[in-house]
């Protein structure tokens, strides 16, 4: 896990937030692909290949920002 600690948290929000909210138009792909999971037509494997590309950015991100509370809270005890 130390290697995701040094993934720089700019470069690391930027990609994840970008991936997040691309494309623009007509609709996000991280949208149309968690809709089409919940609604069960998530059935190519290319769609799912999207769906996993454009969360494991902000899968990564949540694990940093927990990483990083988490030392936190021991340092200060």
């Amino acid at each position: 896990m130390r290697w995701i600690d040094r993934i720089p948290m700019l470069w690391l929000v930027g990609i994840a937030l970008y991936l997040a909210v691309a494309p623009f138009v007509p609709e996000p792909h991280l949208v149309e692909k968690w809709r089409m999971l919940f609604q069960g037509s998530l059935s190519k494997p290319i769609d799912m290949f999207d769906l996993f590309l454009h969360t494991a950015p902000l899968v990564v991100l949540a694990i940093r920002l927990w990483r990083d509370v988490q030392r936190r809270r021991q340092g200060k005890n």
